[in-house]
């Protein structure tokens, strides 16, 4: 028997396409209403449109469930309060939190610019670090949250032309043992 998200919210960054899409999805499928955040750029973060969010929502509301889109980008706090305020505006809490969101700035180390290597962990773990610090919060006045953070294995074993990309990815991962804690 499928697990159910009834009543509960989630938001799922990142979620216009590939893994974060799929989260959204079946999030909904389980129940949950949700807040489907993509700031709609290409893979290497750069432009941006809101038409990947509402493809997203669109597909919850086709199969019966409750979502709204959300443009913000992670990687400012103010992108991050905007996410939490659409949940709370739409749907009254936060539940759920998935820090999914990412972009790829692949380049030998030698080759790499230091703005690539930052915006990188900009994107993905100062990301999480806004999205998480701005649902804090409410989770702990309702005495209910869960947030997961999506890594990889170049965080752990690393991957060629990835330095900026593994060391966020295992940031994730010291943020959310320690927040665990």
């Amino acid at each position: 028997m499928a697990y159910s998200f009834e009543g509960r919210v989630a938001i799922v960054t990142g979620a216009g396409g590939g893994l974060g899409r799929c989260h959204a999805l079946e999030l909904a499928r389980r129940g949950a209403r949700v807040v489907v955040n993509d700031l709609g750029g290409a893979m290497d973060g750069t432009g941006g449109s809101s038409e990947a969010a509402q493809n997203v929502v669109a597909e919850i509301r086709a199969m019966g469930g409750e979502a709204v889109a959300n443009g913000g980008s992670v990687s400012d706090r103010q992108g991050a309060a905007s996410m939490v305020k659409a949940a709370m505006d739409a749907f009254g809490r936060v539940d759920i939190l998935i820090n999914n969101a990412g972009i790829l700035r692949d380049k030998t180390f030698s080759k790499m610019e230091i703005a690539d290597f930052e915006i990188v962990l900009d994107v993905h773990l100062m990301g999480a670090v806004n999205v998480t610090k701005a649902v804090w919060p409410i989770m702990r006045e309702q005495k209910y949250g869960r947030i997961v953070m999506t890594t990889s294995p170049s965080g752990l074993y690393g991957n060629f032309g990835q330095t900026n990309y593994g060391a966020a990815k295992l940031g994730l991962i010291g943020f959310m043992n320690t927040l665990k804690i």
